[in-house]
């Protein structure tokens, strides 16, 4: 048996949600957040490797945060063809390093990870950007995403009631008897994205569109958006009018510039510029900019997803999981071999 020091602690996709409840995830999303934006991280942007005739990607996330000394990697792929399969379209895993002296702490399942974070960091925009007085949430997806975000929503806000449209009415009645059932409120499934975000306070845009399935027009003073399901400077959930009538919020600036399909698309029509994003998420934490400054004024969070808040996630569930006995101790090297 190799030493302690050389061992790996696996953790699957059915333990991560124990050990990263929602509530505990949205506070470290805050505190990870505000940690980036006073440079106390190291976040490049992430490197995408497409397989030919874009049938798959490999996407390589590394991240280091020096308030917590902790150095990681998220490793996915994305197979979009796994749509309506028993497999998620992305699937891979979180290493955690020693920032001391390199070695392989954990590797944790990053389906489950990027679920729950993504969800949490929406849960930050929202207490940061929606109004105090919230009831509707409106969610357009029923994926993963779309059932992670109404689970942070109900953290960041008491909402009374939820609407629910997807491509498929049936998923949307399927989610909405699910969730209602889980989280004791009403969900109902409506027939257009429209009919949805009428009357809501709150939307979360959590599907895998390509074109656009929030139009500007239908937006109403006071709403708060958060817009998830798009990572790809070739794909946007927003027309740009939708855009151009929000004052925009991200979680990185550089990210933004590089992949928001979001943003991208309205500056290449000219209808905004850089100077459209108003801020990150964590400089509202850290007081340097502004957030929400009226009632009736539209915010817009576009998130892209970072990998300091899977290192930030993972190094939480590494700790629990050590003290609570959780996960599979595996020698997977690491150590000096003696010479012969």
């Amino acid at each position: 048996m190799l030493p302690m020091e050389s061992q790996v602690l696996i953790i699957n996709h059915l333990e991560v949600p124990q050990l990263l409840p929602m509530d505990k995830c949205v506070e470290i999303m805050a505190e990870t957040l505000e940690s980036l934006a006073r440079d106390e991280a190291i976040q490049p942007l992430r490197s995408i490797m497409w397989l030919p005739e874009r049938k798959g990607a490999l996407v390589t996330m590394p991240g280091y945060l020096s308030r917590i000394d902790t150095v990681g990697l998220k490793v996915i792929t994305y197979f979009a063809g796994n749509r309506g399969t028993n497999l998620d379209t992305h699937q891979g895993a979180v290493m955690l390093f020693d920032a001391h002296d390199g070695r392989l702490l954990a590797l944790v399942d990053a389906t489950e990870i990027t679920a729950i974070r993504t969800a949490a960091v929406s849960a930050v925009a929202t207490r940061l950007l929606a109004r105090e007085e919230v009831e509707r949430l409106a969610v357009l997806g029923s994926g993963t995403q779309a059932h992670t975000h109404l689970e942070a929503m109900l953290v960041a806000r008491p909402f009374r009631d939820v609407q629910v449209w997807s491509r498929t009415l049936e998923n949307a009645q399927t989610f909405a008897r699910r969730e209602s059932e889980r989280h004791g409120i009403p969900v109902k499934a409506v027939s257009s994205a429209r009919e949805a975000v009428s009357g809501a306070h709150v939307i979360c845009t959590t599907t895998s569109a390509i074109e656009p399935v929030l139009l500007g027009e239908w937006l109403e003073p006071g709403m708060h958006i958060n817009a998830v399901g798009s990572s790809s400077p070739f794909a946007r959930e927003l027309d740009t009018a939708a855009v151009v009538r929000s004052r925009l919020f991200v979680d990185r600036r550089e990210s933004a510039l590089n992949e928001a399909g979001d943003f991208l698309f309205p500056k290449k029509e000219g209808a905004v510029d850089d100077d459209h994003i108003r801020g990150e998420i964590g400089e509202i934490l850290a007081a340097k900019v502004d957030g929400r400054t009226s009632d009736r004024e539209i915010t817009l969070f576009k998130a892209l997803g970072l990998a300091v808040e899977d290192v930030a996630s993972t190094r939480h569930v590494y700790h629990k999981a050590l003290k609570e006995g959780i996960g599979q101790l595996l020698s997977l090297g690491g150590t000096r071999r003696e010479s012969p």
